[in-house]
């Protein structure tokens, strides 16, 4: 067996596919089609859509629930008939590597090649802003629902890119939130920060220190600490906060670089001398971490399925989930937004009436949809949708097998409280462009 098929063999399986439901076709390593096996006989254009996410590269453990939920759920939506209930829908996934020069290639092959009416993705900002110059010049639709630098819906906006996900900027704002009442209570007066060395973490790590600054003027940054995506010895990062002797850290790490570090960080000693309030914690860290995450830290979530088990959608959502992936698999807050960006593109096809993309985005600017968080309303000015953050306690629930954040602790950071800027400003960020 070569390393291509090796690499399509692992797609499948980290795929988990039935081939009840698609036609798969296309075959390459890192790409593949998932064509719907039934349609009805009066059925409609399909609708082709690009899925742009990492089964490689930083991001891949991140994304390991989308991208194997994504068909689970357009099979779903097939069930129906499609869009309109009458345009099944085709899936066409290619692999990143959570590298920008291969995303916007990737965007522009489903773009010429496949000929793909909209495009969801991707993981890495630095990535979506690279794919949002391809989508713009042709015009296609673009849901990002995980990279959320806020540069995605302001300085780099485009109409035709709807954001699903709490923005930099948001999540920085509800770490702020968070943090400024436990330094009141602890009097804490200074901070070290660690990020990753790219987009997102510049981003995000700008969006917090200047929140604080505004919140605690009296708190103040020690020492800026960056590495390269893909560190794999944290060791000299750990020995330089420790040996700062900050009152507390701030964190903007993801992916597999965040497991590495809370790991290592965990068995250097650190949390029990630096506390590390804020650092994203999402579900599938507190699956894939159940043994290891101290219990007591506070974290940082975008889309945990335990916040929201009264929506309807939400409760659907897991039994659907569960029943095709096993009674322990829960949905991640990735997979989350991604099932919100899959509804987001039904319900604008629906409110349009049309599968056009110039209709669909017509139809969602401004509008409310109903997701697995509630109804939700698009920001007019930027396409970016009115979602919560939440922060608490990591805690051993006895309902699950994996901790949860503890529930009387959890709070609910609204979109409105931490929205920076305001639309007149965002308007002044936008590029100008063609």
């Amino acid at each position: 067996m070569g390393t291509t098929d090796r690499k399509l063999e692992a797609l499948m399986e980290h795929l988990r596919l039935s081939r009840r439901d698609f036609v798969f076709g296309g075959l390459a390593a890192g790409a593949l089609t998932l064509t719907p096996r039934f349609a009805a006989a009066q059925a409609a254009k399909p609708y082709k859509l690009g899925v742009l996410l990492p089964s490689t590269g930083t991001g891949a453990n991140y994304m390991a629930h989308c991208i194997k939920g994504l068909p689970v759920a357009i099979a779903e939506l097939n069930k129906r008939g499609g869009l309109l209930g009458k345009h099944p829908v085709q899936m066409i996934y290619r692999d990143t590597e959570t590298k920008p020069d291969v995303g916007a290639r990737e965007a522009k092959s489903l773009i010429l090649n496949d000929k793909v009416d909209g495009i969801f993705g991707t993981y890495s900002s630095a990535v979506a802003l690279a794919v949002q110059e391809i989508i713009h010049e042709h015009k296609v639709l673009h849901f990002a629902a995980t990279s959320n630098s806020s540069k995605i819906t302001q300085d780099n906006y485009t109409p035709y890119t709807y954001q699903f996900c709490p923005d930099s900027n948001m999540q920085s704002g509800a770490v702020v939130v968070a943090v400024a009442k436990m330094a009141k209570k602890s009097n804490w007066k200074t901070y070290v920060s660690l990020g990753q060395d790219y987009e997102w973490g510049r981003d995000t790590h700008k969006g917090f220190t200047t929140g604080l600054a505004k919140v605690a003027p009296g708190i103040k940054e020690a020492r800026q600490l960056w590495f390269k995506l893909g560190e794999t010895d944290f060791t000299s990062y750990i020995t330089a906060i420790m040996a700062a002797k900050p009152d507390f850290m701030f964190g903007a790490v993801a992916g597999k670089d965040a497991q590495t570090f809370m790991q290592q960080a965990g068995q250097m000693g650190l949390f029990k001398r630096v506390p590390f309030p804020g650092g994203l914690i999402p579900v599938n860290d507190l699956k894939q971490q159940r043994k290891t995450l101290p219990r007591g830290i506070i974290g940082l979530a975008r889309c945990p399925f335990f916040a929201h088990l009264k929506e309807p959608i939400m409760q659907a959502y897991i039994k659907r989930d569960l029943a095709a992936f096993g009674k322990d698999d829960y949905p991640d807050d990735w997979a989350c937004m991604y099932y919100d960006a899959l509804g987001g593109l039904e319900q604008g096809a629906k409110k349009a009436g049309s599968i056009s993309t110039e209709a669909i985005i017509k139809a969602l600017k401004g509008a409310t949809i109903d997701t697995c968080r509630g109804k939700r309303a698009f920001r007019t000015c930027s396409n970016q949708l009115e979602v919560p953050s939440y922060v608490g306690e990591v805690w051993d629930s006895p309902d699950y097998p994996f901790p949860i954040y503890k529930p009387d602790t959890l709070v609910y950071v609204e979109a409105k409280e931490v929205w920076t800027p305001t639309c007149e400003e965002v308007e002044k960020l936008k590029k100008k462009r063609a």
